[in-house]
């Protein structure tokens, strides 16, 4: 596991290891730099910073290159199938300096170009240099599911890539500038979608795709998706045969990832997924897994629905066998937000990257490795929003008069009941009596919103709100359902989830949050074996069973059903409960007072101060739930305090770093 870095026609050494420096704890192994530049002043560098996994010694160092130094690598990752490939290419007459993975992509590019991703089981993301040609080629990749970040910006005959936004930053000529068509999408959904990111200019490589710079041309292509079959699909096998094929899948890929030259060991929040990780690492392992739960004090928990109970995790580890870490942590919120702001590059107001961020920094002391149960729910239907999609439908069949004259006013007018057990029902109430009369992809569109269009109108600034007006923030939800249109509804849910929620929320933070701690995550439900086999042979009712009260991941539970006590089987799903309610309330309030007040607001241009005061009051008096958007606020102008203000070519002339006039059509580049 690495940083990555990457300059075509832009910077120079220097720039490289300035870039090094500021991604220094995605690798404090080792770093390396290596640059070339051509008669005619044309230039490429690369850059890495190592995270030693396989192959601890020297061997490992990068860029990395082939034999006569024709062929140079970058790279970020773990390639799982990597023995086989090399004993493959050993046949074929290609020699190995070291026992990395990292060279075995190399010598593979050498042997079969581009199409060498098609090969590659893992999570990567690198940059190769070929200087075989005429001209020189750089030719980047990302995986299959975008486990591992991309980000670039290109102009011309300039390019510049990194694992990190802040290295981007490094690049003279690379501004920070905030872009608007982002900013609308974080509004409405407290993160921004691939490929935008909220800088104007820079961009991710989608997962699943590679491109290629040569002679200043910027060649995007896709290399893999997911496929559904159609919603008339026949599904021929029976389900014993599917509970076995998944249960052998689900082993197989597990024990894949439990490669490495370090220790291995797993989060444990006793859910299904991390449960079912944890009890199939404990069969295939010779020793004890280290495993690690993290909770917060029962002050923290009043109102709250969650798995939170470190119990239960205690007793299953016990049972398994595990050397178990139940890390109890208070932090410092106010001190703890703004870290982790910098290292996520951009605002994230899903409060789950805290937890994700403590339970890496405490696991580092032992376990260099921690494998996470990222991807179950969205490969094997476990969220609760596929359960509101059938009850959107049932409920569309209820009288239109006593649905939204009698019903949704009734629903919506609830008290918030904060710091009660019936908060989160309350909540749920709310959100169905928004979504729920709406056509099925609106309606989980809705579902995914937490600040819709009339709340942004009402708190934006006139000028900021005229120029949003028109634009559509679930543009790449719509296309990925367009991609997917022939299949059950089902299906298209988790083929969105997968592609976008999965891909720029969960991963990104998994990703961010970890090498934050030098730590590695990996994900076993993202084994293409398994996530294809899930997307192409199981039913959609064998992932969701029934309509009513439906069995979340159905299929997976019959699967693990033998490895796992009926305590964890049983248990509802529930998110991890990070205490954001708690925290406004009381060390959080005034730092809201604070960054949130009429004068920052004002100088900021963005947000009307008396709506946001009329935000907080609602909120500190218990008329609304508005937690998540005063996080989502407070997150943003933390994150502009660091990106935007130290921008200097910005701050004069525009203190927010905000364009309304790149509004037209959301498409951006910064020169170099």
């Amino acid at each position: 596991m690495c940083g990555i870095a990457g300059l075509v026609n832009c910077g120079d050494r220097s720039t490289l290891v300035r870039m090094n420096q500021v991604q220094a704890h995605r690798g404090p192994d080792d770093s390396g730099t290596w640059e070339k530049r051509f008669p005619d002043d044309s230039y490429i560098g690369l850059a890495s910073r190592r995270l030693a996994i396989l192959d601890l010694s020297e061997s490992g160092h990068m860029p990395m290159s082939n034999e006569d130094g024709s062929v140079w690598i970058t790279y970020n990752g773990e390639i799982y199938n990597f023995q086989d490939l090399r004993r493959e290419l050993e046949a074929k007459g290609h020699r190995f300096a070291s026992r990395t993975d990292t060279e075995v992509i190399v010598h593979l590019y050498e042997e079969e170009g581009p199409k060498c991703v098609e090969r590659l089981d893992g999570m990567f993301a690198f940059g190769i240099c070929d200087l075989r040609g005429t001209v020189p080629t750089l030719f980047v990749s990302r995986d299959h599911f975008g486990i591992k970040p991309f980000y670039y910006v290109q102009q011309g005959s300039s390019l510049a890539f990194a694992s990190e936004i802040k290295a981007l930053l490094q690049v003279p000529g690379i501004g920070a500038e905030i872009d608007s068509v982002a900013l609308q999408q974080y509004l409405t959904l407290l993160w921004v979608p691939d490929p935008k990111t909220m800088f104007r200019g820079i961009y991710k490589l989608p997962a699943g795709h590679s491109a290629v710079f040569q002679n200043g041309q910027w060649t995007v292509s896709k290399y893999w998706d997911l496929g559904f079959p159609s919603k008339e699909a026949q599904y021929p096998r029976s389900e014993a045969e599917l509970v076995d094929e998944v249960q052998e899948r689900f082993r197989r890929a597990v024990k894949s990832q439990m490669i490495a030259d370090v220790p291995v060991g797993a989060f444990l929040s006793a859910g299904l997924d991390s449960s079912s990780i944890v009890a199939a690492m404990a069969e295939l392992s010779d020793h004890p897994v280290h495993t690690h739960t993290i909770t917060f004090p029962s002050k923290y928990r009043v109102g709250e629905k969650t798995l939170d109970d470190p119990r239960v995790a205690e007793r299953f580890a016990r049972k398994m066998g595990c050397e178990h870490q139940t890390i109890v942590v208070d932090p410092d919120v106010t001190d703890l937000l703004p870290k982790i702001t910098w290292h996520m590059d951009e605002p994230t107001a899903d409060p789950a990257i805290i937890a994700a961020f403590l339970v890496c920094r405490e696991a580092r002391g032992n376990t260099t490795v921690l494998l996470s149960g990222v991807g179950g729910d969205e490969l094997f239907a476990g969220y609760r929003k596929y359960c509101a999609h059938y009850w959107g439908e049932a409920y569309r069949k209820v009288p239109t008069l006593l649905r939204r004259g009698f019903l949704e006013p009734l629903f919506l007018g609830m008290p918030s009941l904060r710091s009660t057990h019936l908060k989160g029902m309350i909540r749920l109430a709310k959100k169905m009596a928004r979504s729920g009369s709406l056509p099925a992809v609106e309606r989980f569109l809705m579902n995914c919103t937490y600040m819709d269009g009339e709340q942004q109108e009402h708190l934006l600034t006139p000028i900021i709100s005229r120029a949003m007006n028109g634009l559509d923030p679930y543009e790449r939800h719509r296309a990925c359902f367009k991609l997917v249109e022939h299949a059950d509804f089902l299906n298209q849910m988790l083929y969105v989830d997968t592609k976008i929620f999965m891909t720029s929320l969960n991963l990104t933070y998994a990703d961010k949050m970890s090498m934050a701690s030098s730590v590695e995550v990996r994900v076993p439900f993202l084994d293409r074996d398994l996530a294809e086999f899930a997307a192409r042979s199981v039913s959609p009712r064998l992932k969701l069973h029934g309509t009513v009260g439906p069995t979340t991941k159905y299929i997976l539970r019959k699967a693990v059903a033998g490895m796992l006590p009926a305590e964890v089987l049983q248990q509802p799903k529930a998110g991890f409960g990070v205490p954001v309610d708690y925290w406004l309330a009381h060390e959080l309030k005034p730092m809201v007072d604070d960054l949130l007040s009429e004068s920052r607001l004002r100088k900021r241009g963005i947000f009307e101060p008396n709506a946001v005061r009329s935000l907080v009051q609602q909120h500190r008096s218990g008329a609304q739930d508005w937690s998540m958007q005063i996080w989502q606020l407070l997150t943003l102008e933390i994150w502009m305090e660091q990106f935007i203000d130290k921008n200097e070519r910005n701050v004069e002339s525009n203190p927010a770093g905000f364009h309304p006039a790149s509004l037209s059509n959301g498409r951006h580049a910064v020169g170099m």
